[in-house]
């Protein structure tokens, strides 16, 4: 009998939650076959058999989440017998109950003088049920940390949960179930009038509390407000900003489509398109900005990866263009449309969102004149572009009308100094300004 797992589909991911099954119990499988579509913290994933067989009990129902690594299905032979505990268990030893009385008594001789100890009377059960735990037995109890957290939040002793993830493992479902078969004195003190409380409500429903509408936060939702959160509280922040002629690159753009207009593949490239040519070639002459900090050292990433900021209904994501220095500009045009497509469908792969080193957010189609983004951490800098307007500017003496755009560049102070980032905004202004040069 092999055991699915729920996947850890990003370096940030804790859990799933099953959206769907795709195949139900007592349906062949074959490896490769999509089981479910799981929703994780970024994306809609599709989750692969990696095992041929039946699928013979699924663990974790739609709607419900699980902790990456826990159990969500078990495939095997038709007629091979199920665990006898088809929770997610049945991986973990059987360890012989302890006696309880003889543990309380270990307990009060470890804790207690030995006058004390000679004034109480022998242990009874009702006493054995409420010691408590020391530390070092507590360390000692395999639980993920959504679980950990979700159990201390709402004051609940762990170590007496029993666990159903692999080895044993407590996980976030298992604290849930302690929760709810919990009396509702201990959640509820009789001293104080609880307020009326609002059922748990799944993702995507809504509920109105007076004149307030309530909606819960989704997965991705969650995520943001955790990162770019973690961003401000630990990045150091400073920007920097300048003002970029346009007029020779739209000339440019103009030129580029119209050749591609008649290209075997036809593509209609953007400014954005152009802007990330011109950030991936800069960052190529400037390593210095291509890295991450990492407590007690700098890692200066070799690639180049640019990541692009698609805004979707339900929140932020950031599509990851891989070695954007090498691709030319018809060629970021073709990858950036697919990996925006990919994202606004929810067909994105893990690999499409992570390992990016540099970020462009652009507001321009918004009108928007000028903003400051925050840092997609680990990298250490964010370009945010606002749009393309026209301009009073002085040229040759003469006031003029240009079209002209404003960016502002948000750095780690910790990783990159102010003169290294007005630097690199400079390169990058040079080479928008006569951006011919970059094409070469």
């Amino acid at each position: 009998m092999k055991t699915v797992e729920m996947p850890k589909m990003g370096d940030t991911m804790e859990q799933g939650k099953i959206l769907r099954w795709l195949k139900q119990e007592g349906d062949s499988i074959k490896k490769g076959d999509f089981l479910a579509e799981i929703e994780t913290e970024k994306v809609n994933i599709e989750v692969e058999a990696f095992a041929s067989g039946i699928l013979r009990k699924i663990l974790v129902p739609e709607g419900e989440s699980a902790d990456v690594g826990a159990g969500i299905a078990l495939i095997g032979k038709a007629d091979e017998p199920l665990p006898g505990h088809t929770n997610g268990a049945h991986n973990a030893p059987t360890v012989p109950a302890a006696d309880p009385v003889a543990s309380a008594g270990q307990a009060l001789t470890a804790t207690s003088s030995p006058l004390a100890i000679a004034l109480q009377d022998p242990p009874s059960l009702a006493a054995v049920s409420a010691t408590v735990t020391s530390a070092a037995e507590r360390e000692r109890i395999f639980i993920s940390p959504v679980a950990r957290r979700l159990a201390e939040e709402h004051q609940l002793d762990y170590t007496r949960v029993s666990g159903t993830g692999p080895n044993g493992r407590i996980i976030r479902m298992d604290v849930e179930a302690a929760l709810a078969q919990r009396p509702t004195a201990i959640t509820a003190p009789a001293t104080q009038a609880a307020p009326s409380a609002q059922p748990d409500m799944p993702p995507g429903t809504s509920s109105e509390v007076g004149e307030v509408l309530e909606i819960p936060l989704t997965a991705m939702r969650r995520t943001i407000a955790r990162r770019l959160a973690q961003s401000m509280q630990t990045a150091p922040h400073f920007y920097v900003s300048s003002v970029i002629d346009t007029v020779k690159l739209a000339a440019l753009r103009q030129e580029i489509n119209a050749y591609a207009a008649g290209a075997p593949e036809p593509v209609k490239i953007s400014f954005n398109d152009l802007i990330v040519r011109a950030v991936a070639q800069a960052l190529v002459r400037m390593p210095q900005m291509n890295v991450s900090f990492a407590e007690d050292r700098l890692l200066q990433k070799k690639r180049v990866h640019v990541g692009i900021a698609v805004a979707l209904e339900e929140g932020l994501i950031v599509p990851v263009l891989r070695d954007a220095d090498r691709r030319g500009v018809l060629d970021i045009a073709r990858a950036s449309r697919k990996l925006a497509e990919a994202a606004r469908t929810g067909k994105l792969r893990p690999e499409d969102f992570s390992g990016g080193t540099f970020t462009i957010s652009n507001l321009g189609m918004f009108d928007v004149d000028s903003f400051t983004a925050v840092i997609n951490p680990p990298e250490s800098a964010i370009l945010a572009i606002g749009s393309i307007t026209p301009t009073p500017a002085v040229v040759d003496g003469q006031v003029v009308v240009r079209d002209r755009m404003k960016v502002t560049l948000s750095s780690d102070h910790r990783a990159i100094d102010g003169a290294t980032a007005a630097r690199f905004l400079q390169l990058l202004k040079r080479m928008l300004e006569e951006p011919l040069g970059m094409l070469l």
